[in-house]
């Protein structure tokens, strides 16, 4: 396996590649960045989720952490040494909620300099093998790095498997005698305190609306402070009222709506979002959560009870600890780790 060094340089010039396909998505073929294009095309094609607008977002923010200083701190905070002696398969399981969402297990396992064997969702099977190809076109020594298994893993040393809670259940009891990460579900919540701006609230819309709210950093509740008016709310989220327009999307609303209607449920409803006092926090699609705190104290009590529920907290940065600014929940910092563990310490130790 090539060293930490060189591995950086390949993965901020994935980076780079990343951009140039943004900022020019008709360049011609056989250029740089042709497998990622041709990925763009036959992801949207094949899953009517991943639309252009929400995969390009996607990979904008996997240019965010493919900066070279990036990834140099980060190696060096997580103490990984610059050649690996012993490197380990590592088995991903990943994901399928929103595009390249396994990216980051993949982007661990490499920098650490171990070996990945990919398991796909079937929602997102384009995406990352484009990302690899590319990665590999820049940096031959990737090669012999990443394997796609197409059925059931095999042959491997530790595995990192994301899926629901029902999954999880058989990954903990089949993947028992690996070394593990195992992730379940989760949700994000915003806290607002009736100070917020027009502008912050117009990027909390997009905490809760982008990629139509599947990922685990979506905000599906918000936490309000009695005697909020709901209808405030409104004004922020017209950006996003094109939604109405996908028909995955407005079919799930038009459902929604009804089963509301036909229970006499309490809610608010803006033509392509639904807002509904509930002590849950993942919503379904097209509905929002609320519910109303009384104090600060409140507050704390809550987010502590549903601590280990939430993947993000979205707030102004005094009003909760280790919340994360309005706008921010869908582009994690590289070591923004899901359910809070360290994937890297944990490849470290294999």
């Amino acid at each position: 396996m090539i060293g930490l060094n060189q591995r950086i340089v390949g993965l901020a010039r994935l980076g780079c590649v990343i951009e140039d396909c943004l900022v020019h998505p008709d360049a011609g073929s056989n250029t740089t960045g042709d497998f990622l294009r041709k990925a763009l095309i036959a992801s949207t094609s094949d899953n009517p989720w991943f639309t252009s607008r929400f995969t390009e977002e996607a990979l904008r923010g996997l240019a965010l952490m493919l900066q070279t200083e990036t990834l140099q701190k980060w190696a060096t905070d997580n103490k990984l040494p610059s050649q690996t002696i012993n490197p380990r398969t590592v088995g991903l399981i990943m994901a399928g909620n929103i595009p390249a969402v396994g990216f980051h297990d993949l982007l661990s396992v490499l920098i650490s300099g171990h070996h990945a064997l990919v398991k796909l969702s079937s929602s997102d099977k384009h995406l990352i093998p484009a990302l690899v190809n590319e990665l590999i076109a820049i940096e031959p020594g990737f090669a012999d790095a990443v394997r796609f298994a197409d059925q059931q893993l095999k042959d491997f040393d530790a595995v990192i498997a994301t899926g629901s809670d029902n999954t999880a259940r058989y990954f903990e009891y089949y993947f028992a005698d690996y070394p593990h990460i195992i992730r379940k579900n989760r949700n994000s919540t915003a806290v607002l305190d009736g100070t917020e701006t027009q502008s912050e609230l117009s990027l909390l819309a997009d905490d809760i609306f982008m990629y139509f709210g599947f990922g685990c950093r979506n905000v599906s509740k918000l936490f309000l402070p009695d005697g909020y008016d709901l209808r405030s709310l409104f004004p922020s989220f017209s950006k996003y009222g094109y939604l109405k327009d996908h028909s995955k999307y407005f079919n799930n609303y038009e459902y929604n709506k009804a089963i509301m209607l036909i229970n006499n449920e309490v809610h608010y409803d803006n033509g392509f979002v639904m807002m509904k006092p509930s002590p849950h926090l993942a919503s379904p699609v097209s509905v929002l959560h609320y519910e109303f705190y009384s104090s600060p104290h409140e507050l704390v009590k809550i987010m502590d009870h549903l601590s280990n529920q939430i993947q993000v907290v979205v707030s102004k940065h005094n009003l909760v600890k280790d919340s994360v600014s309005f706008g921010r929940s869908q582009f994690p910092n590289v070591d923004d780790y899901a359910d809070k563990i360290n994937t890297l310490d944990f490849l470290r130790r294999l």
